[in-house]
């Protein structure tokens, strides 16, 4: 049977993920919403959206699973590699000493994010110590992340060099899949965090990437996030945001270094 989602029940739903994981979804969303949560509704064999809303009100698992669906995005390795160069080249040669360098993926999804990152540092930093938090909302994507194992098709922009360090091609029954190589893999942390809500105790960090999550937001959630994130980043951190974000409006405490690179003050 062919569940139509109603807009009052396209409202419903519009408000939720908004309360839970602060995305806005415009009018042009009812689709996205649908498509991504039939088939929960067919497999509890619901004839309305609205039945399957008021469960989600009273099963958190299943509100978790709703989350997951409607918070998942597309990602792959070395996107917008201008940030990974501007790393490499700039953000650790000024990274001195015996500290251990700390980078946080913000919003990680299915881990190729933070993969990038830990090739870049194992390949500039050597024996020197680096640690990175990767979160995101999605415990499903977590999941899949800290597997470490993808379809060959997502090896498209790794560097040659990087992918024979650190990629394992699969054989036999783990034919056409690659997985990150465990040892670089071991040194990401993946947790769920709703950036959303107060942030958990995880230390301060050198460097914040939050990428292609803050076009979802209105402007007053973009702030709170932010604001949040920022007590977390170093003096003299660097925010990295997608190509397509700003931080104009958003917060005075950080100074842009180049168009999506902001700096936190030193003192």
């Amino acid at each position: 049977m062919n569940v139509i989602l109603s807009d009052n029940e396209f409202q419903q739903f519009r408000s939720l993920i908004h309360q839970v994981a602060g995305i806005s979804m415009s009018d042009a969303k009812k689709q996205l919403i649908s498509g991504r949560l039939a088939k929960r509704v067919q497999f509890f064999n619901l004839t309305t959206y609205g039945s399957y809303y008021r469960l989600l009100m009273k099963d958190d698992i299943e509100l978790q699973m709703a989350v997951d669906l409607l918070t998942t995005n597309e990602t792959y390795f070395f996107r917008e590699p201008k940030h990974f160069e501007f790393l490499r080249d700039v953000i650790l040669p000024e990274l001195r000493g015996n500290a251990a360098v700390r980078i946080w993926s913000g919003a990680c999804s299915s881990g190729e994010e933070p993969y990038t990152l830990a090739m870049v540092l194992a390949d500039s930093l050597g024996a020197r110590p680096w640690e990175i938090l990767a979160s995101d909302i999605s415990s499903r994507v977590l999941e899949k992340a800290r597997c470490g194992r993808y379809s060959l098709d997502a090896l498209r922009g790794i560097p040659e060099a990087l992918l024979t360090k650190y990629c394992l091609k699969g054989v036999g029954s783990n034919n056409g899949i690659f997985m990150i190589e465990p040892t670089l893999a071991s040194r990401i942390t993946f947790n769920p965090i709703n950036l959303n809500n107060p942030l958990p105790a995880v230390g301060r960090f050198d460097v914040i990437f939050l990428r292609n999550v803050m076009i979802y937001f209105d402007n007053q959630t973009k702030c709170e996030v932010v604001t949040r994130l920022l007590k977390h980043l170093k003096p003299g951190g660097y925010f990295i945001v997608s190509h397509s974000e700003s931080l104009n409006g958003i917060s005075d405490d950080v100074q842009l270094v180049k168009p999506s690179i902001y700096r936190k003050s030193a003192v």
